[in-house]
């Protein structure tokens, strides 16, 4: 496996960094045994999915990472020169944002149609969900009883107030969670949702999701809503002093009641790139993140929920238990992100 960071500031960067990586690109693609893959994960887990792709099929991963708006803008710039076969992004809102560009190209593939669960696809085939995130709430275990919690909706409750903390507007899951409540209880209701989590906050948005539980755990505020995976992290963490922030916080999925909705879940996917030079070994790579052997690692790997029932959970996921997932599809809460930002920052959610 190839692996280059994009770090790109600017328009100038970019077109610089693109032209490297077309003149490679090309080189390869005369063999036909290279995917180029443009990803916004950033773990060196992933190196198993690759090596194993490689090892099933004989063709060579060329990984670019950087953040999904840096990589989403390098495809612009690059256009129909574009080295890049697949677009990898964290969540369902870069993706459909993709899309919109123009940046991404349908496919028609039945392993991908059958295996992946029609509420993590896009309806046209432009792309795919490779893993799932779920969006809970985390508390003190100290402050806070399962049976205070049920709902995102009640997290406006008054009880909660400077209680709560959270990350800003500005993190896409947080978004993607307001554009599934606007799909839910449409724009008035989900305005007033997110000026009664910011009546709620503790202290400004600040951090990233693993921010919120250590607030949790060290008594700034008492819940807060994180992916599950940040805490699985800690649990498995080879440090004591993590391993100690996670035993002191529960996880709680939402809106589990009966004829409730169910827990938010995003979505790690990929689409092949409109211009993909290799759109054949492209197809293949995103078959591949999608079969048993992958889905394993996903799972055992990054802590991450798999998108195929066969593949066996981390044992630290496992102990959050079964819940029930929001079935609304992915391409629905993507298209809302840009809304719910602009909700978020009236309600004062900065």
């Amino acid at each position: 496996m190839t692996r280059r960071v994009f770090l790109g500031a600017g328009a100038a960067a970019v077109a610089v960094a693109g032209g490297c990586a077309r003149r490679s690109g090309v080189e390869e693609a005369q063999t036909n045994r290279v995917v180029n893959l443009y990803s916004a994960r950033h773990y060196d887990t992933d190196n198993a999915l690759y090596e194993s792709f490689t090892q099933k099929t004989g063709i060579k991963v060329n990984l670019v990472e950087a953040e999904a708006d840096k990589l989403i803008e390098r495809l612009r710039s690059e256009g129909a020169n574009s080295p890049a076969d697949v677009l990898i992004t964290v969540d369902a809102g870069r993706l459909w944002r993709a899309q919109e560009a123009g940046l991404l190209q349908p496919v028609t593939s039945q392993v991908l149609q059958t295996t992946v669960p029609k509420s993590l696809q896009e309806e046209g085939g432009h792309w795919f969900g490779l893993s799932r995130r779920a969006r809970v709430i985390v508390y003190n275990k100290e402050k806070v009883k399962p049976s205070d919690l049920s709902t995102y909706e009640d997290l406006t409750n008054p009880k909660w107030k400077g209680r709560f903390v959270v990350r800003s507007s500005s993190s896409v899951y947080n978004q993607s969670l307001t554009g599934a409540l606007l799909a839910a209880l449409k724009p008035q209701k989900t305005e007033a949702w997110a000026k009664g989590l910011v009546a709620n906050f503790a202290r400004p948005p600040e951090g990233n999701d693993t921010a919120q539980i250590k607030a949790v755990a060290t008594g700034i505020g008492d819940i807060t809503l994180v992916n599950t995976y940040y805490v699985a992290r800690l649990l498995n963490s080879k440090k004591a002093d993590e391993q100690a922030i996670a035993a002191k916080v529960g996880v709680f999925f939402p809106n589990q009641g009966n004829g409730d909705r169910g827990a938010h879940v995003n979505i790690c996917g990929g689409g092949v790139v409109k211009t993909a030079p290799n759109r054949d070994a492209a197809v293949q790579f995103l078959e591949h993140m999608v079969s048993p052997a992958a889905q394993e690692i996903f799972a055992s790997r990054s802590y991450e929920y798999p998108v195929t029932e066969q593949a066996a959970i981390d044992p630290a996921v496992k102990g959050f238990g079964p819940f029930k997932a929001d079935a609304l599809n992915a391409a629905i809460y993507g298209r809302n992100n840009a809304e719910a930002l602009q909700l978020m920052d009236r309600a004062g959610w900065t």
